[in-house]
């Protein structure tokens, strides 16, 4: 005769149950105990792969003050020793727009994976009428025109697999970035018809954008008021209700009235328009097009988006942290040489693995055997 004991249903040594809540102060610590251990685990993969480190390690300080100094260091130049932070801010700033363009299609779970395609098709737009206005007309009306251009040839280019997907049900991840491809080719050849002899860099003298006291001001104080007006159009526009609740369920969204074909194009459209609008900002900058202009920061954007979990608030701070991490491992591969490698990408992907890995202890709580056990009869 067994004993009851043995019949008995062991229970399993790990278990988890998801998190009805978690204070939000307990939330942001495993977020930088994450960051902590990731910038841990990057110094032991630096130690290991990089032999100048591994000889002196003294380099180690300089390793994760890189971090530091290649965004906020001073520069070289006596006039400007505030460079590196001024483009620091800048470059976040553009960061920034981007995943703004991404966010009411991300909520309305409309995986547009073309930011990359549509913000260098604006930017193409812009120089379009760079190219064939430029000194023919006053400076302040070639800006209106380009802007203008710009924002037309995101939105077009936002709102074809818009179309596609509301009309035929396609699949927007493999159109919107098969369309990134078609962007990078079109601005290639059309570079190359404006310019039979160069080198696939198109400059202009013409369309840069003024300046506010200096010539970073403008693209930082543009990103955190789109970053505002996009928190409060989600968040309290009507529209913004019905994105939310095609994200949702799209037939709950057709029971109660919203036309889910309308909601996805007009989404897109918004959503090419604003990586349009970060298009002029990169043509106004620059001054300057390649095929190659946008830098991979449309990919770069969907992650900011997702860290910040669609919150365009919190996206100021992500997007800031993501470029840190960036510039920082571009610094590291200075000090090291170790440009001709990979550990600068494997820097980032690590810390960001962390990061995002995190999520789940926010979501979940991790149970050992015995331990709920004896946290029922301390509480008894």
């Amino acid at each position: 005769m067994s004993h009851p004991s043995q019949n008995a249903e062991r229970e399993p040594l790990i278990h988890l149950s998801k998190r009805s809540g978690i204070h939000p102060a307990k939330a942001w610590g495993i977020r930088l105990a994450a960051l902590a251990l990731g910038l841990i685990t990057c110094g032991l993969i630096a130690f290991l792969l990089s032999e100048k480190l591994r000889s002196d390690p003294k380099l180690i300080e300089k390793f994760y003050t890189a971090f530091y100094r290649a965004s906020f260091g001073r520069g070289k130049i006596a006039s400007d020793p505030y460079r590196k932070t001024w483009d620091f801010l800048q470059y976040s700033a553009l960061l920034l727009c981007i995943a703004l363009a991404l966010t009411p299609a991300f909520r309305m779970r409309f995986w547009n994976i073309g930011a990359e395609g549509q913000t260098l098709i604006g930017m193409l737009g812009a120089s379009a009428v760079n190219f064939y206005l430029g000194g023919k007309i006053p400076e302040w009306l070639l800006l209106i025109l380009m802007l203008f251009a710009a924002v037309l040839a995101g939105a077009v280019w936002g709102v074809i697999p818009a179309l596609f997907k509301a009309r035929w049900g396609t699949n927007e991840t493999l159109f919107t970035l098969m369309m990134n491809y078609v962007a990078m080719f079109l601005t290639a050849y059309l570079i190359k018809k404006w310019q039979p002899m160069g080198s696939g860099t198109l400059a202009f003298a013409n369309g840069k954008l003024p300046a506010l006291i200096n010539n970073y001001l403008l693209i930082i104080l543009v990103s955190v008021a789109l970053a505002a007006a996009m928190f409060v159009y989600l968040r309290y526009s009507k529209h913004g209700y019905e994105i939310n609740v095609v994200g949702e369920s799209e037939r709950t969204a057709q029971y109660v009235g919203i036309s889910v074909k309308k909601v996805i194009i007009r989404t897109m459209l918004l959503s090419g328009m604003l990586c349009g609008l970060t298009g002029f900002l990169f043509a106004g900058l620059n001054q300057n097009i390649t095929r190659d202009s946008i830098g991979g920061r449309g990919f770069t954007a969907i992650i900011v988006a997702w860290l910040a979990k669609f919150n365009p608030l919190v996206m100021i701070l992500m997007a800031a942290l993501v470029l840190l991490l960036q510039k920082g491992a571009g610094q590291i591969s200075q000090d090291l040489n170790v440009q001709k490698t990979a550990m600068p990408d494997v820097i980032v992907g690590v810390i960001l693995f962390f990061i995002i890995g995190c999520e789940f202890f926010i979501n979940y709580q991790v149970h050992f055997r015995g331990r709920g056990q004896k946290r029922e009869e301390a509480v008894k």
